[in-house]
């Protein structure tokens, strides 16, 4: 049993970098500051981030050891989420792209732009 759960936690940090990989290609293209950069070709982590304007950072880390969203405005940390809830403001942001919402100079958060 354990070897199967190992295994599947595997292919879903695989497929979660995989769809990192593609949220910061769809956010280049609408104007957003993104990247997401991986290690080796395992496909085993990635840290992605996102520049939203008006110095509003987005970074999402995920690797073998646990998934983590950070949000920082001007250096300071604002949210720091983990897990599942990390996932969900993950979401959040992928509604940017999935709305077309091209990047503005406010100073609204991701959540009150979607």
């Amino acid at each position: 049993m354990f070897v199967r759960l190992a295994e599947q936690h595997r292919q879903f940090v695989k497929d979660l970098v995989m769809n990192l990989q593609a949220l910061a290609i769809v956010l280049e293209e609408l104007g957003y500051l993104a990247s997401c950069y991986t290690c080796g070709g395992q496909m085993n982590s990635a840290s992605f981030m996102v520049s939203l304007g008006d110095n509003h950072l987005i970074r999402f880390l995920v690797s073998d050891y646990g998934i983590t969203w950070t949000e920082m405005r001007d250096d300071r940390e604002l949210m720091k989420l983990e897990g599942a809830e990390a996932i969900q403001q993950l979401h959040e942001l992928a509604n940017l792209a999935k709305f077309k919402v091209e990047p503005t100079h406010s100073s609204t958060q991701v959540s009150s732009q979607v």
